[in-house]
């Protein structure tokens, strides 16, 4: 710190401590005020990528054919599903379900047309009069090899063997939130092209706010409706097994899942370090006040979060963990770094002893926080929002914990009285010096031992992966995981994915004689205009009727039914519904179809018919057919991008669809997308930090060789944990990629701190050995306490049932263990060996 700075830090802060520290208590007392408004973003921007083109088609898409958030209920009871008391149970719970806040329709065995039980005539379906399972004399026999069978119904509401049922509970649309999100949107596109006037730019902040208000009120309707789902379902597990599940219920728990991580574990962190802070330094004065700082400011942060209505994600939500970790790091370092004054001069007065530590420490603190900010700030151009706000709040917040630090611990000194500090002078027991020993006489070990760490990290991070189970973010003990197994295995799949199909821009007219076909179709052309004059057309058969389109001929059905087969025979994929299955059922019900009995078929369709079998699959209005398809999420051999590469490609080269024709959709897409950005946007990205902290380095250390010496064990930190991921098979993902980024945040300080005072120590004798020594019995200490903590500390987070948090703790840990190590073997090692400092006194130059 300059002179001038320091000696105004001197009179304002050290000489005003009591003020400041009641200026400060307010301030953050005021902010704190606004924790309770604090709320959690479940928003569906966490799952997709920010500006992905993708999304906007699916969002499109959703609308043009009415998709709908739904909740689904698996029903097994214990007894025969078919049983009239098991039928009547079952109503009630459908009866119950159907009850539901902003419930739009529910869709069970019991309401489903059944046109085979037994076989119905194509009079009975245009009449409208098609039993169901709550029609008299019905056979249920027959119902039961129907629901088994039909190319509707198997897989979807039973599962093959009839043992399990699903009831599909549809939530209403909400317009309003789509309404918000298209406004909202198109400012931010007008916003990134720089072509935003002052009124929209105001428009769009009142937007933003508005937007994220109404979605917060969203979730907790979701959630409330969860809830009362799950009561509901509760009371009917006495006699079957009974699972909730869909999206809504995924969003609402994971959100749960982390506030009660936040609880539970937030709570026991701070139990281990304090803990480890009795055991470490055997005296409260240094347990309350490295915990009085952590506290302050996490508070401050959650405080200012909360005003400025900054809600934090399933991601984010790790950012209060990490700040405590950082701030801790500080405080210890300053801690250690007292009482080292004040046992070697005990004499001295508090003011001079408290300068001469901020002194010395607020410089390397300063460069550790830098270069953890620039390793977090790597996060922001993710592309992803929940990361790009993670990456932000710990950028803020790495500057708070060092002005928090550098304000509460300076001014509580100089406020508390005087005593004598227990400890040596000679640092020649302190149990750091079995490092800077291992260093001496196990060097050649240590080069080859970190060389083949080194080659089996690249090894490892080869072997990383992108391609994840959601279902693996839950214990296999959860509703969730269970659910989702349950409905994978049972009854079809759950992940959507859809495949629109367009009609070619331009056709060729192919110019042949009248074959039966084409005779067929303008006959049908014509008798169907006919047949609107003469009876009415939609008026007859009491029917809703098919909207004509190209894809509405046997040609066109039958193009549709390659594709679906093809989707079908995927091992990756469940139930998969189409024009082709209204294709199957018309076959059924009529035999042979042609392009005349399709054409009548369409005029006089019931109602009933066309929603559940034409209306979802295709839009006449710009000729468009869509195939749904739901994947199995628990599928071992899922590789999301291989197999949307694959189905394109199989379209286009073995089903010759022109690629114009082709456009692949759903969550399943939007969250591959995501997923694929990691590589490119975070992997390539760590290079680019490594890069600004060598810069960095050069600058603090003032020697180009020093630089390339300290960021080594940093390289070797980061790549043992990236490596470690790929070895294990952990995924790389939305949630684990920030894992990177922490890693170099936290290892750059170790080796700050460290080269910093082996520089000191070093221009005292110039003896290499010597200050080697003298780094590890002093600053050595600092670091091992700090990294002690921090691992056992988030060891904890592996008693989650949310394998995110499992894998936040586990891997934190092994950060903090690989960046300690590499700090106090491998560094020390490596200035030994190139002696980047000069010569050693006596030695000749």
């Amino acid at each position: 710190m300059g002179a001038a700075l320091f000696s105004l830090y001197q009179r304002i802060v050290l000489k005003n401590a009591l003020w400041v520290m009641v200026l400060l208590l307010t301030c953050v007392a005021w902010l704190a005020t606004y924790i309770p408004t604090m709320k959690l973003d479940a928003s569906a921007d966490a799952l997709v990528l920010e500006g992905d083109t993708s999304l906007e088609y699916y969002r499109v898409i959703s609308k043009r054919y009415g998709s709908e958030d739904f909740l689904l209920v698996t029903y097994q009871p214990n007894g025969d599903l078919f049983a009239p008391a098991q039928l009547k149970t079952l109503d009630e719970l459908r009866g119950r379900l159907a009850l539901l806040p902003n419930v739009s329709s529910v869709n069970s065995i019991l309401d489903v047309p059944l046109l085979q039980s037994p076989r119905v005539s194509i009079n009975q379906v245009t009449a409208g009069e098609i039993p169901t399972l709550r029609s008299p004399d019905i056979d249920i026999e027959l119902v039961k090899q129907e629901l088994a069978n039909s190319p509707i119904y198997k897989s979807l509401l039973t599962s093959t063997d009839g043992s399990t049922t699903a009831i599909q509970v549809n939530l209403e649309r909400d317009e309003r939130y789509f309404s918000l999100l298209n406004e909202r949107d198109a400012l931010r596109e007008k916003e990134a092209n720089d072509s935003l006037s002052e009124a929209e730019r105001a428009e769009l902040a009142t937007l933003e706010e508005t937007f994220a208000d109404y979605t917060a009120q969203v979730h907790e309707q979701q959630a409330e409706l969860v809830a009362q789902a799950r009561d509901i379902v509760k009371d009917y597990r006495g006699d079957a097994t009974v699972f909730l599940g869909g999206v809504p219920m995924i969003a609402v728990d994971m959100i749960d899942f982390v506030k009660s991580d936040l609880r539970v574990f937030g709570a026991g962190i701070l139990l281990f370090i304090v803990v480890l802070l009795v055991a470490i330094f055997r005296s409260w004065r240094w347990v309350l006040l490295p915990l009085s700082t952590c506290v302050l400011t996490v508070v401050f942060m959650l405080g200012l979060l909360s005003f400025l209505d900054w809600r934090l994600t399933v991601i984010s939500a790790n950012f209060v963990a990490l700040l405590l970790i950082l701030t801790l790091s500080i405080t210890i370092h300053l801690v250690v770094r007292f009482r080292e004054y004040a046992i070697a001069r005990p004499d001295a007065d508090r003011f001079t002893l408290v300068s001469e530590t901020v002194g010395v420490m607020l410089r390397p603190c300063i460069y550790t926080s830098l270069t953890t900010l620039v390793a977090f700030a790597s996060l922001v151009v993710s592309g992803i929002r929940p990361v790009i706000d993670f990456g932000w709040m710990m950028t803020i917040g790495v500057l708070a914990a060092l002005a928090m630090t550098f304000i509460v611990l300076p001014c509580v000194l100089m406020l508390l009285k005087p005593r004598a500090e227990q400890g040596s002078k000679d640092d020649s027991a302190t149990f750091t010096r079995y490092f800077a020993a291992a260093t001496e006489h196990f060097g050649k070990t240590i080069l080859v031992v970190s060389a083949g760490l080194l080659l089996l990290s690249v090894w490892g991070i080869t072997q990383l992966k992108v391609e994840n189970r959601f279902i693996d973010y839950f214990h296999d003990t959860t509703e969730i995981y269970q659910g989702m197994e349950t409905i994978d295995a049972e009854l079809g799949g759950t992940i959507p994915l859809d495949i629109i199909l367009d009609l070619p821009k331009a056709k060729p007219v192919a110019v042949k004689p009248a074959a039966e076909d084409d005779f067929s179709n303008d006959f049908a052309d014509d008798f169907s205009d006919d047949f609107d004059d003469d009876f009415g057309g939609d008026d007859f058969g009491g029917g809703g009727g098919a909207p004509q389109s190209e894809w509405f001929t046997v040609a066109g059905l039958q193009r549709i039914q390659s594709v679906h087969d093809y989707v079908d025979s995927l091992p990756e994929t469940g139930k998969v519904l189409s024009l082709a299955t209204f294709y199957e059922v018309m076959q059924i019900v009529m035999g042979n179809v042609d392009d005349l009995q399709l054409a009548l078929a369409a005029r006089s369709l019931p109602e009933s018919i066309t929603s559940i079998l034409v209306d979802p699959y295709l839009s006449a209005d710009v000729d468009q057919v869509r195939i749904s398809v739901r994947v199995k999420e628990t599928s071992r051999t899922l590789h999301r991008q291989q197999l949307l590469t694959d189905v394109r490609a199989h379209l286009i080269d073995e089903l010759g669809f022109e690629p114009e024709q082709v456009h692949l959709t759903g969550m399943l897409v939007l969250y591959n997308n995501m997923l694929q950005s990691l590589f490119t946007s975070q992997i390539m990205t760590l290079s680019a930090v490594f890069v600004a902290i060598l810069a960095m380095f050069v600058l603090l250390f003032r020697s180009l060789s020093m630089a390339f010496i300290a960021l080594t064990p940093n390289l070797l930190a980061a790549g043992a944990v990236l490596g470690g991921m790929g070895l294990a098979g952990i995924p790389l993902d939305m949630m684990t990629i920030t894992i990177a980024a922490i890693t170099v945040g936290i290892g750059v300080d170790d080796t700050i701190h460290y080269v910093h005072r082996f520089k000191a120590e070093f221009a005292q004798d110039q003896n290499y050995l010597a200050a080697m020594y003298r780094s590890h019995a002093s600053i050595g200490k600092a670091m091992y306490y700090t990294s002690i903590i921090i691992v056992f500390g988030f060891s904890i987070l592996a008693l989650s049932n949310f394998t995110p948090s499992i894998y936040f703790g586990l891997l934190t840990g092994l950060a903090m263990v690989a960046a300690l190590l590499g700090a106090m073997l491998l560094l020390p090692k490596l200035i030994l060996l190139l002696k980047p400092l000069g010569p050693e006194a006596g030695a000749k130059a």
